[in-house]
């Protein structure tokens, strides 16, 4: 933690508040989007069905609108972008707790979606620009304040949430509301490289691009393309500490005590390994691997989270007692710890990837197009993953969605490393590339 410390402190203050930042938003974003189904189901009575068009109005608002915010983070400075989205989710979350209405409802939900896909992209992309060549520490502890965030939401939601959930909801909005005061007061205005590589002022021949033009280039940045495909992976493997591991859990542990003791420890787990060995984890692999082996290696070690389960499938379940709850416990842990590990080695060199196959130019939209494919990615794994999961439970091939897991984990692994090896993770610098006519 020492270490975590002094490196927050050596950096420029801009990068300091996105850091702080980017724990606050996790803060008021967990602490509340964990309880919203019960709300809607429970509170409000909606059926399942509705209580998924809300959720799913949200998830689809941010990851469909990625490179939009990308794009107009790119054209008209990182700080707009980051202070309207925490302005956005501020009214967003408010409205959750005060309506009852669903087409209010799904306003609401698809404004808070919305307002993560302006700001993400831009705070990435602000953060790659201040943090100039220390930008893979910058992103390890970047990684901390995420996760500590995701740590700490839950557990004053579940507080909160106990008196009454719109209590949560207006909460969450100050915490947005006092953040975007903050942005506005304390963040200074910063722009990227323009689209010709410049000092972005806005006012060269970049600004006048076309949106279409800059879209069809990135397109055509294969690598880049490679890349954002092969990292698919490690988004669906480290996903499923939020669907495979838990359902595991009660499967076995069953619904009571003992499961939600056990699921709360699989996210203790990931949350305390990363805040507490992320800047460490990062420094070996910067002295020791290139960023492709890290990348490479980080996915490998999400493939092998899932050796535990696959190996547990081989024991006789006990009827119950210790022994049962031991099985139940044991293999999902230490795959949540090992997907954490293989987040550690490669989070940091995957965010400083994005940047170096930009060129350092419209960071932020390659960032957008990056988090839009890797989101598409996320939906069809978890359901090709729910549908191993069924089919598991009823051919009584419970060792199925493991090997898939791993076979995932290894393939996009080895990808990563064939790219790494073929140079196209490491682009030519533009003045060595040749004259185009």
């Amino acid at each position: 933690m020492k270490t975590t410390l002094t490196q927050f402190r050596s950096y420029d203050h801009s990068v300091q508040l996105l850091l702080a930042n980017q724990f606050t938003i996790n803060l008021g974003f967990y602490m509340l989007m964990p309880y919203l189904a019960q709300h809607l189901s429970g509170t409000l009575g909606l059926a399942g069905w509705l209580v998924g068009l809300v959720l799913g109005v949200r998830n689809f608002s941010q990851q469909g609108m990625f490179l939009v915010g990308g794009t107009l983070a790119d054209r008209f400075g990182y700080k707009p972008l980051i202070v309207a989205g925490c302005v956005l989710r501020t009214v967003g979350f408010a409205t959750l707790g005060l309506v009852d209405s669903v087409p209010a409802l799904l306003i609401a939900s698809a404004a808070t979606g919305f307002a993560g896909a302006l700001f993400n992209p831009a705070v990435r992309a602000y953060l790659a620009a201040d943090a100039g060549e220390r930008r893979v520490e910058a992103f390890a502890l970047f990684n901390v304040f995420y996760q500590a965030g995701i740590l700490l939401g839950p557990l004053v939601g579940m507080l909160l949430t106990g008196v009454d959930f719109r209590i949560t909801c207006l909460v969450s909005a100050v915490i947005f509301a006092l953040l975007s005061v903050v942005q506005i007061r304390s963040l200074p205005a910063r722009r990227g490289a323009d689209t010709n590589g410049g000092a972005g002022s806005g006012s060269g021949s970049g600004s006048r691009e076309g949106v279409l033009a800059q879209w069809r280039g990135i397109v055509r940045n294969r690598a880049f393309l490679l890349f954002s495909t092969a990292m698919i992976g490690s988004y669906v493997l480290t996903f499923q500490v939020y669907l495979a591991l838990p359902l595991e859990v009660r499967r076995l542990g069953g619904d009571g005590d003992f499961g939600t003791v056990a699921v709360a420890l699989l996210f203790a787990v990931s949350g305390l390994t990363t805040i507490l060995g992320q800047t460490r984890v990062t420094a070996w692999c910067k002295e020791r691997l290139a960023p492709g082996q890290a990348l490479s290696w980080g996915l490998l070690s999400m493939g092998l989270a899932f050796v535990p389960l696959l190996a547990a499938t081989a024991l006789p379940v006990p009827g119950g007692g210790a022994g049962r709850w031991l099985l139940a416990a044991v293999p999902p842990t230490l795959a949540a710890l090992l997907l954490a590990l293989g987040t550690m080695i490669a989070y940091p060199f995957e965010m400083d990837t994005i940047v170096r196959l930009a060129g350092d130019r419209l960071v932020a939209t390659h960032y957008g197009l990056y988090n839009t494919i890797c989101g598409v990615g996320i939906t069809l794994g978890n359901l090709l993953t729910g549908v191993a999961l069924d089919t598991a439970r009823e051919a009584g091939m419970s060792a199925l969605p493991w090997l898939a897991l791993l076979l995932l984990g290894l393939g996009c692994s080895g990808a990563l490393y064939g790219l790494h090896r073929a140079g196209r993770l490491t682009p030519v610098a533009p003045e060595a590339q040749p004259a185009v006519a």
